[in-house]
């Protein structure tokens, strides 16, 4: 999460008081980035951003001494915890990996609920043999150069279209669409993981994986309690049981690391009101003014694993909407954790996903940096940006998604494997929406109705208005 330390109060440009025998204190002076009138150099000019391209990397590794080469760095799967066996089967000439069952043969899976390999056949355990540790961050700038220079030596695993491979299980051919790492036999249903794509060298390792917490039964639950509480949803499509397909997922996500230094210079606004005049009641009227000043500072970000999404072909509003993820839980990638589930590599490396993370990046640095100017009103003429240190991980997190077809068009609804947040899309019911206006009319209709009985044909007993009284003249006096 993006942290701000203010390093210094803004300060203002205008005249300098006047004092005896000591100047004005003037903050580093912005750098020239082609836009506004940057101030005059005075002492050491801060680094400028580059005109184009990523932020320029200027920072140690993270850990000295440790290597974070790039994609050509060396990144094996986690050895085997000491007597903890590898229950892997490697088909090399498939370049696939399964976990058969050592009591019955069939086929492991992760299991969300023990954390642990599960033989759904006869209920066979097996530990998991990766060791449990942190994951550490890589410098994009080394990691990004050293992948673009091996991409150019070498190609690396068809990740598009569709990858083919023999089931060593039953013999059938299993499709890998796209950037699908792990399946199922279509034919016998073992759970296949492709072997040549996470630590192929043309490709940025897994550094992590965020492991299923949350398991088939407790996730059909929370979507059973999202569809029940769509009212407007057509009948047909609350029966997502029949119709809609229910599967877990890993995501490729890119985390990001950045430590920032900003100078800017701009306005701040102080409102004050004037007394303009008085109104008809004699009472005073007043209006509201704005003193602006200029000002220049300095500001300070720290940000910490924003996670941006690696994956086409998905809605990334709704899978934005199940953040925040629990990203310090992450621990060291193994196969293991895949087993069962399917699988995704990224389609697009950690430079091409940056941008999102930078748009996040520089509208924290720019509330920040209003943060810091304060008043009622700021403007911001100019903001340069430093990027101390700049880096990412690429992380396997965990989706359980429902997909349903109804009317032609796909709707999905996704559900954090960690922490059960539910986000989707659902078809509107024509039908129930008009008889839900229908019936909002006739309530009100009857309400008219029953009030209008009540109160207009009621004749009151006594006539209104000021009453009458007739008084008979006096009868005349006869004298005689």
């Amino acid at each position: 999460m993006p942290q701000a330390v203010s390093s210094s109060p803004p300060q203002i440009v205008g005249p300098p008081p006047v004092a005896s025998g000591a100047g004005t204190a003037v903050p580093p002076p912005l750098p020239n980035s082609g836009s506004g009138h940057a101030m005059p150099p005075q002492g050491t000019t801060p680094p400028p951003l580059p005109v184009q391209g990523p932020p320029v990397i200027v920072a140690p590794v993270i850990v000295p001494g440790t290597d974070v080469g790039g994609a050509g760095a060396e990144n094996p799967v986690p050895q085997a915890q000491a007597g903890v066996p590898d229950r892997a089967m490697v088909h090399q000439t498939e370049s696939t990996r399964t976990y058969p069952c050592s009591s019955c043969g069939a086929q492991l899976v992760f299991d969300p609920v023990g954390q642990d390999l599960l033989c759904p056949s006869c209920g066979n355990r097996s530990a998991v043999a990766a060791p449990n540790v942190p994951v550490e961050a890589r410098e994009l700038g080394p990691a990004i150069a050293a992948l673009r220079e091996t991409q150019a030596q070498a190609s690396g695993p068809q990740v598009t279209g569709e990858w083919e491979v023999k089931c060593q299980n039953c013999g059938g051919t299993t499709g890998f669409n796209g950037s699908l790492t792990a399946t199922r036999c279509p034919y016998c249903a073992t759970p296949i993981q492709r072997d040549d794509v996470h630590n192929a060298p043309a490709r940025l390792p897994v550094d992590g994986v965020l492991p299923f917490q949350i398991g088939e039964k407790q996730a059909r639950e929370l979507v059973e309690k999202w569809v029940s509480k769509r009212w407007f949803a057509p009948s047909n499509f609350r029966k997502y049981r029949r119709i809609g397909a229910f599967s877990s997922l890993y995501t490729a996500y890119f985390t990001y690391d950045a430590d920032t230094q900003s100078w800017y210079q701009g306005e701040r606004g102080d409102d004050y009101q004037v007394r303009v005049g008085t109104d008809s009641d004699g009472e005073p009227i007043y209006e509201t003014r704005t003193r602006w000043y200029p000002v220049a500072g300095e500001v300070a970000n720290d940000f910490a694993d924003l996670p941006v999404l690696a994956n086409d072909n998905l809605n990334r509003n709704r899978i934005r909407a199940l953040e925040p993820w629990p990203v310090e839980q992450a621990r060291a990638y193994s196969p293991e954790f895949v087993a069962g589930h399917l699988c995704r590599t990224y389609d697009k490396d950690a430079e091409e996903s940056f941008p999102e993370a930078q748009q996040r990046i520089e509208s924290a640095i720019e509330s920040t940096v209003r943060s810091d100017i304060g008043g009622d009103h700021q403007r911001i003429h100019q903001l340069n940006t430093n990027w101390n240190w700049l880096a990412y991980k690429h992380l396997l997190l965990p989706i359980w998604l429902l997909t349903v077809v109804y009317m032609d068009t796909t709707y999905q609804v996704y559900i954090n494997g960690l922490t059960g947040q539910v986000s989707g899309d659902r078809p509107w019911s024509k039908v129930k929406i008009i008889a839900a206006i229908l019936a909002v009319l006739a309530v009100i209709l009857a309400v008219v109705l029953v009030y209008s009985k009540l109160h207009g044909h009621h004749t009151p007993a006594h006539p209104s208005g000021p009453a009458h009284s007739t008084v008979a003249p006096p009868r005349p006096t006869s004298h005689r």
